[in-house]
């Protein structure tokens, strides 16, 4: 007997390729405990990846250098998703991060270009940021203005408002000397 297939068969065969091809995800595990969770991901065979980046800490007596989490509170895993149930029973794993009921799927491009930037080197934590951000510059001259993001790519442009006269100017600032504004923002929109 054929087999007829509908768009609903078509969907339905499509999900479960989905459900069976290996993809990145991004586990969401908790506060320090990746190198944790990294061992036990290992010692189940489950392909992970832990992006880390050297920072230096100084104590009393002497500096050290450690090894963190690029992104604190993450780790990637390359797994079918009818595979999921081995993660999440993995002490100190949250979930996996995704809106509503379907985690997200990180692309290999996406994994590729964090393994270049850290095989590149200098790669360190910085806040995600968009253009409409509230932002604060933390350096150089303009240190402490308050300002909208602008723009970020090629340069960081920032929109810095003067509400007492009803006028604003824009400045270019490197991206590493500006920082998303905390809850208590200063900045007012009077005009």
């Amino acid at each position: 007997m054929e087999r007829i297939y509908t768009d609903k068969h078509i969907r339905s065969d499509a999900r479960e390729a989905d459900w069976l091809e290996p993809k990145w995800y991004a586990l969401f595990v908790r506060s320090n405990q990746e190198k944790r969770v990294v061992q036990h991901l290992s010692s189940r065979e489950i392909e992970h990846f832990l992006p880390v980046y050297e920072s230096v800490r100084q104590r009393k007596d002497r500096e050290i250098k450690l090894l963190s989490p690029l992104f604190p509170g993450y780790v990637f895993i390359r797994l079918c998703l009818a595979d999921r149930l081995k993660v999440l029973l993995v002490p100190n794993v949250v979930n996996l991060v995704g809106p509503g009921n379907a985690p997200s799927v990180i692309s290999d491009q996406e994994i590729d270009s964090i393994r270049r930037g850290i095989a590149h080197g200098n790669a360190e934590p910085h806040p995600y940021l968009k253009a409409g951000d509230t932002v604060v510059i933390k350096h150089g001259v303009l240190a402490g203005l308050e300002g909208i993001l602008i723009r970020v790519a090629n340069s960081t442009r920032v929109l810095i408002r003067l509400g007492s006269i009803c006028r604003a100017f824009g400045v270019e600032v490197d991206s590493s000397w500006v920082e998303p504004v905390k809850a208590n923002s200063t900045l007012s929109y009077v005009c």
